[in-house]
């Protein structure tokens, strides 16, 4: 198939768990035979490594820039009703918007936008043209939103709520919109259902399982590992909630358990605050292994949650115990018990991480089935199946004068 394929942000190096999804949904489509076209508007410039990696994958590589966080343009349009802060910054794009009218004179079988917020630009050329199309949504923004509320500063959360409203608005129009809709999970599609009022489409997160299989955790290492992306308000709660009440209780009945904290965007700040030599601050690591390697466990304590977590997903194939919380859990239909261990308790929590620390029988039985449900449910090519489902079904959809390839034919 002859994809256009539209992303705001370089999906390289993989610093987010979208990211992540991004690079290897291309690589493996590109890996089937299909011609894709990537469009990218990025806040940061293609850097030579990115290019090496990208550009085997696709048949053109097309980046513009986004225009600054500051820049005046996002300030004059902040009062407008119609389009939230997020759908500002990466919309009201004309370059954007001029290369993407040009690509539709082209023949596709397939025309994927992901994120509502990148989607500004595209709306009045498709619906001008009535070409069908599909839109991935990786959660809701409206929901996503409360995640930081309460870390905001009084005088911001009236802002905040307001621009919660007018995120809601925009999924309720914009989500009615596409061909076909995707989602991460079953737990996101029926939110995004519900909103769009149709059937939605999962297409999950998953894992190269094969770029695990040889990862052999260290149970006597005493060392927890947590990863994250911590520009998301979720992974700063996720690791003050751990650094405040959880580790405490844990290190008062085995003193030497440590925690390796990595992921990009890891603020300087905290070694100041936490000054603990069993705290190791690794920032961001392009591969994972050798501290999976050097780890016991995985431990994610998440309160605020949406789509499913690439990290938990990666812990999981590298045969890592987990230990998370319900919302760390959800969109990904795993056991508690049987895949991983959780619950939303501190107290709970910390005897959790102190009793699988002292039964390597019980976290081996947890590394097995963890690796088994990584590859039966999450391996990147069971996501990249579902995906071409999708793309299936909008090829059948399209209209009159399709093109040899079920696009639409040039003008």
């Amino acid at each position: 198939m002859r994809i256009l394929w539209t992303l705001p942000y370089l999906p390289w190096p993989t610093t987010s768990g979208s990211k992540t999804r991004q690079y290897h949904l291309l690589r493996t489509l590109a890996q089937h035979g299909h011609r894709i076209t990537l469009l990218v508007q990025s806040k940061i410039p293609l850097s030579d490594s990115a290019r090496e990696a990208l550009e085997p994958l696709v048949e053109r590589l097309i980046v513009l820039p986004r225009r600054a966080l500051n820049s005046p343009m996002n300030l004059f349009a902040s009062p407008i009703i119609d389009y939230p802060m997020r759908v500002i910054i990466n919309g009201l794009a004309p370059c954007l918007r001029h290369q993407f009218e040009q690509l539709l004179d082209e023949p596709w079988d397939v025309i994927q936008i992901e994120h509502s917020y990148s989607f500004q630009p595209f709306e009045r050329a498709l619906q001008a043209r009535g070409l069908p199309y599909m839109l991935s949504e990786h959660y809701l923004e409206s929901v996503m939103g409360a995640a930081c509320h309460d870390r905001l500063p009084l005088w911001l959360r009236p802002l905040n709520a307001f621009d919660r409203w007018r995120y809601r608005r925009w999924e309720q129009r914009v989500l009615r919109q596409p061909s076909e809709v995707v989602a991460v999970s079953a737990h996101d599609a029926e939110l995004i259902g519900q909103i769009s009022g149709r059937p939605v489409n999962v297409v999950v997160n998953g894992v190269d399982c094969d770029h695990y299989q040889d990862v052999c955790p260290t149970p006597h290492s005493q060392r927890l590992l947590f990863v994250g992306n911590f520009e998301y308000g979720a992974n700063l709660e996720a690791i003050e909630w751990a650094l405040e009440e959880i580790l405490p209780q844990v290190w008062m009945s085995n003193p030497a358990v440590r925690l390796a904290i990595a992921g990009h965007a890891l603020p300087a700040s905290w070694k100041l605050h936490w000054n603990d030599p069993r705290i190791e601050w690794v920032g961001y690591r392009p591969d994972l292994r050798e501290l999976q390697r050097r780890s016991a466990l995985f431990f994610a304590p998440l309160r605020h949650a949406g789509g499913s977590k690439v990290k938990i997903l990666e812990a999981l194939a590298a045969g890592l115990p987990v230990i998370t919380t319900s919302k760390g859990a959800s969109g990904l239909a795993m056991n508690n018990g049987e895949h991983y261990l959780g619950s939303d308790d501190s107290g709970q929590l910390a005897l959790l991480i102190t009793q699988l620390l002292n039964q390597p029988w019980r976290m081996g039985q947890l590394s097995v089935a963890g690796r088994q449900f990584a590859r039966q449910r999450h391996d990147w090519s069971v996501a990249a199946q579902q995906l071409e489902n999708v793309h299936m079904r909008l090829t059948q959809l399209a209209p009159a004068g399709a093109g040899a390839n079920g696009g639409v034919l040039a003008k």
